[in-house]
């Protein structure tokens, strides 16, 4: 079905400043959508009120308001503009909630403003708990026990008919905040008086406690027409009592049995169904009991979600831009891939690689800050990293941090065993650098995985890269073969690591390592596991023998990115990576980004 001819202007809500939970990847998902809407000959009226965005740049949208996301500024700007239409689900959280403002306030039916992308009924399903909980008993799809209270005479009385420990998730609100689990009845009196302060329909779910499952998060894609793809399936490292977004996070998911997948795939499909959203994309997260494998599902995001922006880079399958197109009444089976040239967008990606994300967290900046992590997310960035295995992406997702560590060895020497085993109960940052003490000191992949509840594949892939570490130890650079240098790569161990293991220099382990050529190689990231020819530069480097990257006579530029976002160092450094790529494009060179940021505009394929 070709596009809409009905709706002419379009207005996009930004998601405003910086906050913990939401971040620059709503720059990166509503300048993918403004782009594809005026590519389609749409008009566009922007509004936002971050100015180091690439979204506000006055070229990016036909009108651009830098104005405060409040109720009087945007009917002030809908009556003045007149837009046909309004998306909200490129603009984080905050779009989406004064979305429904405006929506509830009367201004979009004043103004004749439709919603586009996801309507009003699918947003309340989604967001309101108890609606969502009903729902998803409609289609036989389970969820943990739980009760909704607007007061917190109503939560004691949810609380002692489930039972403790339960966990506490305010209604409409970013990154978990005002949440949490309680164990206690004192702690739970305190969680639930914040949860409804901070909740904007003062409401709280309360609902049991899945503390120590496992967590997946499948994104998902439906037309009008009624197909549904699944994009990117993602497992969390740590186990459900930490916030996706401080977890550790794996695409794709990796320890469930093909059953167990197909069986979440067709739940995916029929929340999303169920739910409303039918020209978008929704992040939908589950939890599985890993003993008995019962599953539950936790939530929905209706929207393009932090999620989105990772799913987006690690498969190279641009979810805010299909998002922004299925708004406006294409389907996916007649949006064409940029990548392959030759598969329509209703290809499901197709991985040959594994994507490893770790969060950045600034705790260094508030010391008597709980280093705790919770359902509450508390980082402030993440690093992405590709490779052919687990082992590699993490080594080098570990080393994208920019915390001063080059593997899993965290330099302090030895530690008391009674330490390591307090370290390991606790979801902190640094926990994953105890897991290899652990193994160090002769635990065994059960006995971390008993302390930590994380899955016992995940453990026994860094127990190989510990094991790596102690079969180098002692050894000369001088005598490894070339079958053990790139054995230790493909393990993720960088070149220091390595040094360090045998006493040796970096200096000296790299010299080994070039005259015997193990070097990295340009793999592309394609959608489709290779099958088809790539047509678009967007590479990961691994140790293996063919080289994928394509060389031109071109001059060439190399743009190093900023890293994950940190306080003191944020998107206006992606600002400014993306317009020196564009300066030097038009001044006809060749760009090469390098980034480790999946939140941003600069790491787009067709930015560089």
């Amino acid at each position: 079905m070709p596009k809409r001819t009905d709706i002419r202007k379009i207005l996009v809500i930004g998601s405003g400043p910086i906050v913990i939970g939401q971040a620059c990847e709503f720059d990166y998902s509503g300048t993918q959508a403004v782009r594809a809407l005026r590519r389609e000959g749409y008009k566009v009226v922007l509004v936002n009120s971050n100015p180091a965005t690439i979204m506000t740049d006055p070229e990016l949208a036909d009108a651009t308001y830098v104005e405060p996301l409040t109720l009087p500024f945007l009917e002030r700007i809908i009556e003045k503009e007149r837009p046909d239409a309004l998306l909200p689900t490129v603009g984080g959280q905050t779009g989406l909630n004064l979305s429904l403002a405006l929506a509830d306030a009367g201004i979009l039916d004043k103004w004749s403003v439709q919603l586009i992308g996801a309507s009003r009924e699918a947003v309340r399903v989604a967001e309101d708990r108890d609606l969502f909980k009903q729902a998803m008993l409609e289609i036989g799809a389970e969820v943990p026990r739980s009760g909704r209270a607007r007061s917190l005479e109503d939560a004691e009385r949810i609380a002692r008919e489930i039972g403790l420990p339960l966990v506490i998730r305010p209604s409409f609100t970013l990154g978990g905040s005002g949440g949490g689990a309680a164990r206690t009845p004192d702690e739970f009196r305190a969680i639930v008086r914040h949860g409804l302060a901070e909740s904007p329909a003062h409401e709280v779910l309360i609902e049991e406690s899945v503390e120590g499952w496992k967590e997946f998060e499948l994104e998902v894609m439906r037309d009008h027409a009624d197909n549904v793809i699944v994009v990117c399936s993602i497992e969390n490292f740590d186990a459900m009592g930490v916030h996706t977004g401080d977890s550790i996070t794996v695409a794709p998911q990796m320890t469930l049995s093909d059953r167990q997948y197909q069986e979440m795939r067709n739940e995916a499909k029929a929340v999303i169904r169920r739910v409303g959203v039918d020209t978008g994309g929704s992040n939908i997260q589950f939890a599985v009991e890993p003993d008995t494998g019962r599953r539950v599902v936790i939530e929905m995001n209706p929207r393009v979600s932090r999620s989105s922006a990772l799913a987006s880079k690690a498969t190279g399958f641009p979810i805010a831009k299909i998002a922004a197109l299925l708004a406006v009444g294409y389907t996916l089976d007649e949006i064409p891939n940029d990548i392959t040239k030759k598969t329509p967008a209703c290809f499901e990606p197709s991985l040959d690689y594994v994507v490893v994300k770790i969060p950045r967290w600034a705790f260094e900046k508030f010391p008597k800050a709980d280093p705790r992590l919770t359902i509450q997310m508390k980082s402030v960035g993440e690093a992405m990293a590709i490779g052919r295995t687990f082992s590699e992406a993490l080594g080098k997702a570990i080393r994208s941090l920019e915390i001063g560590r080059d593997g899993l060895d965290d330099g302090r020497g030895s530690v008391p065993p009674e330490e390591i085993l307090s370290k390991l109960e606790v979801p902190t940052w640094e926990r994953i650098f105890h897991v290899r003490r652990a193994f160090l000191a002769g635990m065994s992949v059960e006995e971390v995985a008993d302390r930590t509840r994380i899955d016992p594949w995940f453990l026994d892939a860094i127990r190989k890269m510990v094991r790596e570490e102690q079969c180098l130890a002692g050894k000369s650079p001088a005598v490894l073969s070339r079958e053990e240098l790139s054995r230790s790569k493909r393990l993720g161990l960088s070149d220091s690591a390595m040094a360090r293991a045998m006493g040796s220099s970096e200096r000296q382990v790299r010299a080994r390592r070039m005259e015997l050529g193990v070097v990295p190689v340009s793999k592309t990231i394609d959608t489709c596991a290779a099958e088809f020819e790539a047509y678009t530069p967007y590479y990961y480097s691994t140790y293996e023998d063919e080289n994928e990257s394509l060389r031109t006579e071109r001059p060439k530029v190399v743009i190093l990115g900023g890293g994950p976002n940190r306080i003191g160092q944020g998107i206006e450094f992606d600002y400014c990576c993306v317009h020196a790529c564009y300066a030097l494009a038009d001044a006809g060179y060749e760009t090469v980004m390098i980034n480790c940021n999946p939140e941003t505009v600069s790491t787009d394929y067709d930015t560089s």
